[in-house]
């Protein structure tokens, strides 16, 4: 399993926020190029990085700063947040990005998820299935649909989704612990790979993760807990079996 430490873009700075609300947020760096430069020192081999911003306007507004980020560092960067055309999508790979993370367009716009799929592959399309109340959260989390987390599986991999970034929202930024149950349930929905996201707090929690033996789950995302030092990310990456 692979780690992936997280650098959310807001204002210009690598933030956390608490439950995806953008009026409770922590800024760690004003430059999320330092940021990221930390994480690849201490040994981490791939970025997330998120565009907050981008998610908020529906474009992306970070596309300079995943270009620092891509072009200094060397390491793969998988880049999401306001990704809702073709054109944002490709500007997106264009500035660097190794993988592109789609969210609310996946499902608004099963055209550009498609066109985007068969332009670029389903190795470097992610869809972003983020859950809150058990129910798909879209918008920048700002508003909760009616699907249920089965039926949006479902619904994406039998578009020819093949890769999947799973977030417990309610859990997001609150250093509590992953549902070790619901990461074994959506596991088990998946026929391709996914990558968690959510209340990632101690080491423990991301050797309970690797306990699980799932060959479905691929890697973690963590923020908060390496912002906080909870552990380093050496530790992590043992922890999930190197």
């Amino acid at each position: 399993m692979r780690l992936f430490p997280a650098i959310d873009i807001l204002g210009g700075s690598a933030v956390r926020l608490v439950k995806g609300d953008f009026d409770v947020k922590t800024v760690y760096d004003t430059d999320p190029l330092a940021a990221a430069r930390g994480w690849t020192e201490a040994g981490a081999g791939a970025l997330h990085v998120v565009d907050l911003d981008g998610a908020r306007a529906g474009r992306p507004v970070n596309l300079e700063q995943l270009r620092r980020i891509s072009a200094e560092l060397g390491v793969p960067v998988q880049y999401g947040g306001g990704l809702r055309t073709i054109g944002a999508v490709n500007d997106a790979l264009d500035a660097g990005a190794a993988r592109v993370i789609l969210g609310t367009a996946a499902f608004s716009d099963p055209d550009l998820l498609r066109v985007a799929l068969e332009a670029h592959g389903a190795e470097r399309v992610l869809v972003s299935v983020d859950v809150r109340g058990g129910r798909l959260s879209t918008s920048g989390w700002t508003e909760t649909t009616d699907y249920s987390t089965e039926q949006v599986l479902s619904l994406l991999q039998s578009s020819g989704v093949r890769e999947l970034v799973y977030t417990n929202v309610d859990r997001d930024g609150m250093l509590a612990g992953p549902d070790i149950e619901e990461v074994r349930t959506v596991a088990g929905l998946v026929s391709g790979r996914f990558l968690y996201s959510g209340g990632i707090s101690a080491l423990s929690d991301l050797e309970r993760l690797a306990g699980l033996a799932q060959p479905t789950l691929a890697g973690v995302i963590v923020g908060k807990a390496l912002y906080e030092r909870r552990f380093t990310v050496a530790e992590a990456q043992a922890a999930l079996g190197g």
